[in-house]
């Protein structure tokens, strides 16, 4: 479980965040939603302990995330394109996270043939380096390491932007599957009502760092969404 308490970030005594309490508990799909500047980047940076806030704590099961490194032992992330290396090829990046987490050669080679269709034939056995591939194909390595060692807790901020259809999809199938059946918890943040409503069943709606909406998910949520932001 990820708890916040009386959780505030400032740059030059301006709020940018300004979360009393959330909790999102284990194996839960949770959506983050909200404008530019809404602080949804900024959280996520908090609950990873990028930065550090200006007041309050995040937990990370029972770990202050500022405090204490174990926490990163279940967690894992991608955030954007500065997660990757750049002058690796995506063998030599997924060889590197799966160090990190302590896991095989041989066991992440049969593990990543689950991902031949995810990637469409277009990442593996390419020798090119990532800073050479398009943003999709960056985005499409960088959420697949992050399921590497099958991580409790998956941070995925705008994960479905520049992606195909095709991929969209898998992704959502991927995401849905973990939660259900190896209790994996999700914090996905995306400007895509729709995409982030099909694979969450609980949703978060900020607005210049404060919350607004806390939606337990229900077949109205797209349209409630959608309204709001309509004005």
């Amino acid at each position: 479980m990820i708890t916040i308490s009386q959780l505030s970030k400032k740059y030059g005594g301006q709020v940018v965040l300004d979360l009393p309490n959330l909790e999102i508990p284990v194996g839960q799909c949770f959506g983050l939603v909200g404008n530019n500047g809404a602080g949804k980047t900024t959280l996520f940076s908090l609950i990873l302990d990028l930065i550090r806030p200006s007041t309050g704590t995040v937990s990370n099961h029972g770990i202050i995330v500022s405090e204490n490194e174990d926490w990163k032992k279940t967690t894992s992330a991608f955030i954007d394109e500065s997660f990757l290396i750049g002058y690796l090829t995506p063998e030599e990046y997924f060889q590197f996270v799966a160090d990190l987490r302590k896991v095989s050669k041989a066991t992440l080679d049969e593990w990543l043939e689950q991902f031949i269709g995810f990637f469409n034939g277009e990442i593996l056995n390419k020798k090119k380096y990532l800073r050479d591939f398009s943003k999709g194909n960056q985005k499409k390595v960088g959420i697949v390491a992050a399921l590497i060692g099958m991580p409790q807790t998956i941070i995925l901020d705008e994960p479905f932007a520049n992606l195909d259809p095709t991929t969209q999809i898998r992704l959502k199938e991927l995401i849905s599957s973990m939660a259900q059946t190896q209790k994996t918890t999700f914090l996905i943040s995306s400007h895509d009502l729709m995409h982030v409503t099909e694979v969450c069943n609980r949703i978060v709606l900020l607005e210049k760092g404060r919350l607004l909406k806390d939606i337990n998910k229900t077949p109205q949520t797209l349209a409630e969404l959608e309204a709001y932001f309509k004005g």
